[in-house]
């Protein structure tokens, strides 16, 4: 069967000739609501400890980091320039780009050539995905990855519908700014561009536009390996870190059941049903989609297996494709669409309660094991008043030749930005680009160490005296509303009698996590 003929079940005049139908203006409806949303749970229980490093690292702005490229953290510098430290400020930007991905997942069924109600189930179907929801309430790289990833599949969707390559150039660009924000989306373009080259589609797409958008998109990452190349290309050993903790056998299963919640469970049956639309479409560029989705599935499965987001974006193709590919036979059986839609619901709404800081802080303690947004997003209040109870302990002189350290970056950005202004200084942290900021001062005789539970940084006290001679813990760290987060059972040290200087112990502090 052809991908016109699919394509004619569903139903609206212009489909099945190839042309498409105006796009229906309850996206709109859809993605505003999602926006709605988010901003108006933005200010919820607080900054997530990503979101304290992001802070930390936009008044660090360079061109490139140890574990994201440049324009995450531009963004948060906009932020403080425009809101101070303000969580709805932040979350602004990942809430309009969960809403522009959402209007993305609408066009793109429309450039299947789908009905106008196939626009607006892919648009329900995107926006109550739980990875877009959780992902964009969080001010890290997700959501603008996410957006990266599904206006690139649209765009090479619309170069399959119409033949026009010149739209490469589109699609490089979108690779290269996606890559800014995250380099996960050059691994999309590189496996992209591998299947157009290595597939029946470079007959008919493989041409001079191809290879622009190609430069277009390593023009735009410029700056990023410009920085990595100056840094030991520490993105590499950030990966291996993280492909260390994440990857191997045992977290493959974590993978494959992990993809069932990428969307809302009973919008599964749709993205399992785009696939087999795509690839029996007959168009080797859409079949190119379903070849890189195998591949990353894979390579993803095998590396990084307990981050089972990386795929999210592309689901937002699958769904809008399984709501094309589906449409006639949901609307040949009203109960089917009652049906999907009543799932959707009631697990959108069962979801987005793990997902989202919807319950009060002291009922969201049993959703940490499923989604750590909300356990990370409490107790750093509470951690930096322990840390200045510590610091204003110490006698005058000693403050004066005192640092704070933090074991994890978000210790360090909930000092830097929480405890601003209240008489702390700045904290320093051995955690990825913390780490190449420096020590702070280089000759202290007193260093106040902040680490987070013993699970997480396990020996820490003992590292410590491989440093200083005098090691005692001056405070535990507790986690308001019985929250089982990082810092639950951590230490805040007093470290005195230092080994050797501060600035030579540390190129041996550094860790990648």
């Amino acid at each position: 069967m052809t991908d016109v003929a699919a394509m004619g079940r569903a139903g609206d005049a212009g489909e099945g000739s190839g042309r498409t139908v105006p796009l229906d203006r309850r996206v709109y409806v859809v993605a505003g609501t999602v926006l709605a949303v988010l901003m108006a749970l933005s200010s919820r229980y607080g900054f997530h400890r990503d979101e304290l490093y992001f802070l930390d690292c936009a008044r660090h702005l360079q061109a490139s980091y140890v574990d994201q490229p440049v324009l995450a953290p531009l963004l948060a510098r906009v932020s403080l320039s425009l809101f101070g430290v303000s969580e709805a400020g932040l979350r602004l930007w990942p809430a309009l780009a969960a809403a522009g991905t959402v209007i993305v997942g609408g066009l793109t069924a429309r450039e299947f050539g789908g009905a106008r109600r196939t626009h607006l189930l892919a648009a329900v179907a995107t926006g109550t995905m739980p990875v877009l929801l959780g992902g964009a309430h969080i001010a890290n790289t997700t959501s603008y990855e996410m957006l990266a990833w599904a206006a690139t599949a649209l765009v090479l969707v619309r170069i399959g519908r119409t033949g026009d390559t010149r739209w490469w150039l589109a699609a490089g660009a979108l690779v290269g700014i996606g890559a800014e924000f995250n380099h996960l989306a050059a691994v999309f373009g590189a496996v992209l561009l591998a299947a157009v080259l290595l597939g029946p589609a470079r007959r008919t797409v493989a041409d001079r536009w191809l290879l622009a958008g190609a430069v277009i998109a390593v023009l735009l990452v410029l700056p990023d390996l410009w920085w990595q190349a100056h840094h030991d290309w520490a993105m590499f050993a950030m990966t291996r870190a993280l492909n260390g903790e994440n990857g191997g056998p045992g977290n493959i299963p974590t993978w494959i059941v992990g993809q069932l919640g990428m969307s809302c469970l009973a919008m599964a049956v749709l993205w399992v049903a785009g696939l087999r639309f795509l690839w029996r479409s007959g168009r080797p560029l859409w079949q190119c989609l379903v070849t890189a989705y195998a591949v990353l599935f894979v390579l993803f499965a095998l590396t990084t297996g307990a981050q089972v987001y990386y795929l999210g974006g592309l689901y937002v193709c699958l769904l809008a494709a399984g709501a094309v590919g589906l449409d006639s036979r949901l609307h040949s059986r009203r109960r089917r669409l009652r049906g999907l839609l009543a799932g959707t619901a009631v697990s959108a709404a069962l979801l987005a309660v793990i997902v989202l800081p919807v319950l009060p802080p002291s009922s969201a303690a049993w959703t940490y094991g499923i989604s750590t947004n909300s356990g990370e997003s409490l107790g750093w209040p509470q951690l930096v008043g322990t840390v200045r109870q510590v610091w204003t302990a110490l006698p005058p002189a000693r403050r004066a030749n005192a640092v704070i350290l933090a074991a994890d970056y978000g210790e360090a950005g909930a000092i830097n930005e929480l405890g601003r202004g209240s008489g702390l200084p700045a904290a320093v942290s051995s955690q990825n680009s913390d780490w190449w900021w420096g020590p702070g001062s280089p000759h202290p005789t007193t260093v106040v160490a902040i680490a987070p539970g013993p699970g997480h940084a396990p020996g820490y006290a003992a590292r410590l005296r491989r440093y200083f001679r005098h090691v005692r813990v001056a405070a535990v760290l507790s986690s308001p509303d019985g929250v089982d987060n990082i810092e639950r059972g951590g230490h805040v040290y007093v470290c005195t009698g230092p080994r050797r200087p501060w600035a030579s112990a540390w190129p041996e502090l550094r860790t990648y996590a």
